[in-house]
């Protein structure tokens, strides 16, 4: 593998002329740093897409009509201050580099508002949804603040395409990682910490969450690095930025199937536990499903052989319409609990994939947005790019089940009837498969901007060497 990385990256420095510096080769330390980020942002963003909608209704006890309108607003606002995250990483001026400097300044806010989410003070009425909806936006903010820079650094550690893929896979396995320790140990640790008290159990939990997700961040801090930043160390123009927008249909086609990516995922992460308590008669199925996550490897290890054998937009189809199959066989499995292992094991490959490639894509629309229009807009369009999908696709996918449930009767902490169970079923299962469709449908359209790639990386490396010449 080494050797085919060492001949990717003299073919693309013959094109850049003998002046064309070689960038430092990545260690190690600096693969496994990165893959920290995710894994430190997963192990507590996962615990509050995965159970915020369950805490607020069943265990701090507000209305289901109150918690979806929460989880929409929270993330509508929260979506609207995603372009100043990637324009604050544009105009970051430190000898640490653009994006590292925010590992170290967020770590710690993020990881104490997490952990205020799932506290419960003695409040009642306005005063308690309050409390909810500040805590909840207060979270997600910080957690936008603090993933812009993991996706932004991306295409400044590393000009090497297949390189950028490699590390996004390793950031990807870091991620799973953090997800399957919250999926598989939270509702364990809940009972273990908290007793009878889900209440005592949830703050706990999330506090020693936040404690090793702190040290992660910090590690990362330490030990990533940056180039490509000091051609454009000069502060950007917030114009400038959205000018890398102008005519950038690549990031557009991205985005776009990257929100219906994370519309199925958080309908059917978030209907999980309702479905296991009330239409399975069994919670502990929630920690055993989750736990089945880390099959998503499965499917980001494939990633390099389908992308070699097929093209970056092939394969993020394949991964879509696999999740799709897999989200239709959960719906028929019914009861049969072998039979939802396999298909939820379907599932996880198809998302390993369909989640994984938006974010190595994001960062050949940064260079398409250099090539069209001389900006390299890294943290804006990475930012604007990966975060409007993740708010957008949870926010409407935690409000539309929540909805759902409602209209069909759904009460907490109580037997419930066949039209609820039934709602519950189909945002579990059938309305993640619509949703992972559309994004398929979507991404049939980028297949002519990839077949461009190769003419984009080129005509930018004469560029810089034309650059450094003069």
């Amino acid at each position: 593998m080494d050797k085919v990385n060492e001949k990717i990256a003299i073919t693309i420095d013959s094109h850049a002329g003998e002046s064309a510096v070689a960038e430092p080769r990545l260690t190690m330390k600096n693969r496994l740093a990165y893959a920290g980020t995710d894994a430190a942002g997963n192990l507590l963003y996962c615990t509050l897409t995965s159970f915020i909608n369950y805490f607020h209704t069943d265990v701090f006890g507000l209305s289901i009509g109150t918690a979806a309108t929460i989880a929409l607003v929270v993330r509508i606002v929260n979506t609207l201050t995603v372009p100043f995250w990637g324009l604050a990483i544009d105009k970051t001026k430190s000898k640490y580099g653009k994006s590292r400097p925010w590992f170290a300044r967020l770590a710690i806010p993020f990881g104490v508002f997490m952990a205020l989410t799932f506290f419960t003070p003695n409040l009642d009425g306005g005063a308690k949804v309050a409390y909810a909806a500040f805590t909840y936006l207060t979270a997600s903010i910080l957690y936008t603040g603090i993933s812009t820079p993991i996706t932004a650094i991306l295409p400044n550690m590393t000009n090497d395409p297949l390189e950028r893929t490699k590390l996004n896979s390793m950031r990807m396995n870091g991620g799973n990682i953090g997800y399957f320790i919250t999926a598989t140990f939270t509702l364990t640790l809940v009972s273990m910490l908290g007793g009878s008290n889900d209440q005592r159990g949830f703050f706990l939990t999330v506090v020693i969450f936040a404690i090793i997700s702190t040290a992660l961040f910090f590690f990362a801090f330490k030990n990533t690095r940056e180039i490509n930043t000091t051609e454009v160390a000069e502060s950007m123009p917030i114009k400038d930025s959205f000018k890398a927008l102008k005519g950038n249909w690549p990031w557009v086609i991205i985005v776009s199937s990257f929100i219906f990516y994370w519309l199925g995922n958080s309908t059917r992460t978030s209907s999980l536990i309702y479905y296991a308590r009330y239409n399975l008669e069994n919670v502990h199925y929630v920690s055993v499903l989750n736990g089945l996550v880390l099959t998503q490897m499965i499917g980001i290890a494939l990633i390099p052989f389908l992308v070699r054998r097929y093209s970056k937009t092939t394969t993020m189809i394949i991964g879509l319409l696999l999740a799709a199959v897999g989200q239709i066989g959960l719906g028929l499995a019914g009861g049969n609990f072998p039979l939802l292992v396999i298909t939820w094991i379907l599932t996880s490959i198809g998302t390993g994939i369909a989640v994984s490639m938006p974010f190595a894509m994001l960062s050949d629309t940064v260079d398409y947005g250099e090539y069209k229009n001389g900006i390299r807009a890294s943290g804006f369009l990475t930012a604007v790019g990966s975060a409007v999908g993740i708010q957008v696709g949870t926010g409407v996918g935690d409000f539309v089940p929540l909805k759902l449930m409602e209209a069909f009767g759904y009460v907490a902490n109580q037997e419930q009837t066949s039209s609820a169970l039934s709602a519950i079923k189909f945002g579990f299962s059938y309305l993640p498969a619509i949703f992972f469709v559309c994004g398929a449908i979507i991404m049939l359209t980028y297949s002519r901007y990839e077949k461009r790639e190769s003419h984009v990386l080129e005509t930018l490396q004469h560029r810089r060497a034309n650059n450094r010449k003069i």
